[in-house]
């Protein structure tokens, strides 16, 4: 295996890829996941998002996929015996510290259907991705019946918990994630490993915030000079277009943002040198990993949760790079994040 580390905001173009692999994705949302499995190799067969937005903000940026706008549980898994790939970023809310807890109790706990996705199409590979309070004691019953449920169809399993930050990411965003396999392909799996230290917000941020004359954007990006604190993007019900609770907006102001909303544009030529400026959309979405490229559907409070309740894509595409590897492929990806370039021999 080759690897090469890039800088935040270098593209790796015109690169030559080996035959895709198929995924069906499951809670797709805006395609934080869904963009970097497609740069680790996989091609999607179908993206499953119930939210309108989030399934419009596919469409803008994929018009080729199929996505199907509804709920999982419409979708028939015998329709994709034999995929390679089964992903999904299911709900987090049964899991979320922020929230009850209810697990298995919440009615908005997907992971049986994903069980019963697997059950009927049987993919070589599983991944899963949901908040670090999955990883926490009480859910471990509930964890383990997820693992015998798949050692029963004959898959092996491990979950693992990774900082978004250790693949390049400009925030902390813990993610627990689940991986499974064949037991003749999990043999040959490998966690991606951490490399390098993120870029501070001020590097990733200060073009965005010099784009429209900000002066003062050169300083704001020097006491910008750490990651961020983890985006949240809240639900319909809980939530605006804020950089999350108390704790939240007062480390962000620590890095000289204003956490207590979005908004619209970056400072103009006119604004104070030490103004404290919100952040834009883009900039959140440049913060959660996204290519420049990818656009978002949608009303800014729509976009923001999109954003904010994303899977950044480095790391989708670390893991997903890690699956094919397993799986026998030989992927050569781009990164938008520095992340890794990276071949199989």
């Amino acid at each position: 295996m080759i690897t090469d580390f890039g800088r935040f905001d270098e593209m790796i173009e015109d690169m030559t890829k080996a035959p895709e692999l198929s995924v069906l994705e499951i809670c797709a949302g805006a395609g934080g996941q869904s963009s970097g499995l497609e740069m680790a190799g996989f091609g999607h067969s179908l993206a499953v998002e119930i939210d309108r937005d989030a399934a419009a903000t596919l469409r803008l940026n994929r018009p080729e996929w199929d996505v199907h706008e509804g709920d999982v549980r419409e979708v028939n898994g015998r329709d994709y015996k034999g995929i390679d790939l089964l992903a999904g970023g299911v709900p987090c809310p049964p899991f979320s510290i922020a929230g009850k807890q209810l697990g298995a109790d919440d009615e908005r706990d997907l992971f049986p259907e994903a069980i019963r996705l697997v059950r009927e199409a049987r993919p070589t590979a599983v991944m899963l991705e949901n908040v670090k309070g999955l990883a926490s004691a009480r859910f471990t019953p509930y964890r383990q019946s997820i693992l015998d449920a798949l050692d029963a169809m004959g898959y092996d399993a491990d979950w693992q918990l990774f900082n978004s930050s250790e693949f390049g990411v400009p925030q902390l965003r813990p993610r627990f994630i689940l991986v499974a396999m064949k037991r003749r392909n999990f043999r040959k799996f490998e966690w991606p490993r951490a490399h390098g230290t993120p870029p501070t917000v001020g590097r990733v941020l200060e073009p965005l915030m010099a784009s429209r004359g900000w002066e003062g954007a050169a300083e704001w990006a020097k006491r910008a000079n750490s990651i961020a604190p983890t985006i949240v993007g809240g639900s319909r019900k809980h939530g605006g277009a804020d950089l999350g609770p108390t704790r939240a907006k007062q480390a962000w102001l620590q890095l000289g943002v204003d956490g207590k909303g979005i908004v619209e544009e970056a400072p103009g030529a006119d604004t104070p040198m030490d103004f404290v400026p919100r952040l834009t959309n883009e900039m959140a979405a440049r913060v959660q990993g996204f290519a420049p490229e990818w656009k978002f559907s949608g009303r800014k409070t729509s976009v923001y949760r999109q954003i904010g309740n994303a899977f950044p894509p480095p790391v989708a595409n670390a893991i997903g790079g890690s699956i094919a590897e397993a799986l026998g492929a030989v992927v050569a990806r781009r990164t938008t994040t520095g992340s890794t370039l990276r071949a199989v021999s």
